[in-house]
């Protein structure tokens, strides 16, 4: 009773909800709860899952056709039951359809983020063992792909058996496929498969270069070799002895190269190639590597929300953050009016926030401060302020919130038109997709590129791993018609800075060169360019 009464003297907490936090915290469960969950069928949690489907509608599907599970769901719409309910009708089936195909073909996958976590955290303890030479993570993950299948992990180690029962016996460990004595492959609580194997320290430059793949790019470093009289597999570049089974060095031949990935490289004539670079349609030869952007040459953030929107944190604070960060230029870029989930702007509040942003721009010598706004681009094309508000910020970042589904075509004219504004600085998130979330917009990526280069506007990699969106060929057909791009990760947090890898290896992923990056640029260019 005590501790009731102490928890409906906070705010938000009323009798109903008390009660049930002391039941949760003395029993660990809520039994009015587990009522509920046993008269919902548990497919339906499926269900809900699917794009543009929200509770009441799946309630509907439940109750008034029987749908139980994403297997009825499909059934339901394949013999025309969805399609008579009302107020649902042909255009919702064709949209569920493809919701569930985008989410089929995605829910094997871990966005990098999720992959990235994992593997900090495994490859942490192994280190922790005093086992390991050396360990890097390969496969998918080091070439910076936006989702992972499995997570492949290289290490050198003293006690090869020492560190694969480690591996084995890691607390987040729930299924050992495979335990030998080079590779082991388990599954985690977070539902991926990882796989250890144990290399010899001679052998490793072939080793990472072969799992960390891509498969055609071995396919080419191969042919490559063969061309030259060598064999190249995963323990090293070897003389063509004419035999194909197994590790030549086992029956004394010696490699041309094996120990580190450049030698490899150089031994077939080539520069080192980074991860990146390694997937189609990048050839060999390719001299854009020599360019790519480093993240250290990163200096400016142009795409930031506050607490004025939707952001945690002051104007100081996030200028605190994004100086901690190694930033020396921060725009700040809160939401427009229609955004009203988050918290959108009024031109009243708008025009009283540039003005808190020139405030404290003015009180700091370590960042430079710019008084932004992310104006929605409504479905039409135009945008959610005026001109003569948008004439009075320093930058506009616009971007597409809402009708996310909208026809290609409707969709290329909407953003082509924004594009073209002559006071849009850059155009964010173009698609408005969520990695494993949604498909978001399809427009004409050509024509978009083109009216950003008439508009002499950048398009963004939004750094968000939940975006990524520039997409990496998107940003690879944008840098060669000469588009410029912008990467920004879209903070609402100080921790959120901290995505900004994420955009550049997407960049890098595209063949992105420094110079076609509008953050890498000094102070001066960037504001004339802003300013033009």
């Amino acid at each position: 009773d005590d501790a009731k009464r102490r928890l409906t003297e906070m705010d938000g907490i009323g009798a109903s909800s008390a009660e049930k936090l002391v039941e949760l915290a003395t029993t660990g469960r809520i039994e009015e709860l587990e009522a509920l969950r046993a008269d919902v069928p548990a497919g339906l949690r499926t269900v809900l899952a699917v794009p543009g489907l929200g509770p009441k509608t799946v309630r509907r599907l439940w109750t008034e056709a029987s749908v139980e599970s994403l297997e009825d769901l499909e059934a339901r719409i394949e013999d025309g039951t969805v399609e008579s309910l009302p107020r649902l009708g042909k255009k919702t089936v064709e949209n569920l359809k493809a919701s569930i195909e985008f989410m089929r073909k995605s829910g094997e996958r871990r966005r990098i983020d999720q992959a990235e976590s994992v593997a900090e955290s495994v490859v942490g303890q192994l280190e922790e063992t005093g086992l390991v030479q050396r360990l890097e993570c390969a496969g998918s993950l080091r070439r910076g792909r936006e989702t992972i299948g499995d997570l492949d992990i290289l290490v050198v180690s003293s006690d090869p058996d020492g560190i694969g029962e480690a591996f084995r016996t890691l607390p987040e460990v729930t299924q050992v496929l495979v335990a030998g004595e080079t590779k082991s492959s388990v599954r985690v609580a977070q539902g991926m498969q990882v796989d250890l194997r144990v290399v010899d320290a001679k052998d490793w430059g072939a080793a990472l270069l072969y799992f960390t793949g891509s498969k055609e790019h071995n396919v080419a470093l191969r042919e490559r070799a063969i061309a030259r009289d060598l064999r190249l597999n995963e323990y090293g570049l070897f003389p063509d002895d004419g035999t194909e089974a197994g590790n030549p060095g086992d029956r004394g031949v010696a490699p041309v190269a094996a120990e580190s990935e450049e030698a490899i490289y150089e031994a077939l004539g080539l520069e080192w190639i980074p991860p990146e670079l390694r997937e189609e349609p990048f050839k060999l030869d390719d001299p854009r590597r020599g360019t790519l952007l480093e993240q250290s040459q990163i200096r400016s953030e142009l795409h930031a929300h506050t607490v004025a929107s939707d952001g945690t944190l002051t104007i100081d604070e996030l200028a605190d953050a994004a100086v901690a960060a190694g930033r020396s230029i921060l725009a700040i870029t809160d939401h427009s009016r229609s955004s009203a989930q988050a918290n959108g702007l009024s031109e009243d509040r708008l025009r009283r926030h540039m003005d808190d942003v020139r405030r404290v721009d003015a009180t700091r010598s370590d960042i430079r401060l710019l008084a932004g706004s992310e104006v929605d681009i409504l479905a039409d094309g135009r945008l959610d302020y005026p001109d003569e508000l948008l004439e009075e910020l320093d930058l506009v970042v616009a971007s597409p919130h809402v009708s996310l589904r909208q026809d290609p075509a409707k969709a290329t004219e909407r953003l082509c038109r924004a594009a073209r504004h002559p006071l849009v600085t850059i155009i964010g998130h173009p698609t408005g997709r969520i990695i494993n979330g949604r498909a978001g917009l399809e427009p004409d990526l050509d024509a978009l590129i083109e009216a950003a280069i008439e508009g002499r506007t950048a398009l963004e990699i939004n750094a968000n791993p939940y975006r990524l969106d520039l997409r990496d060929r998107h940003v690879q057909r944008a840098s060669e018609a000469g588009c410029l791009i912008a990467i920004n990760t879209d903070a609402h947090a100080a921790d959120h800075l901290g995505n900004l890898r994420y955009g550049v290896r997407t960049a890098r992923r595209g063949a992105l060169a420094t110079a076609g990056c509008i953050n890498t640029w000094t102070e001066k260019k960037l504001l004339d360019w802003i300013g033009r």
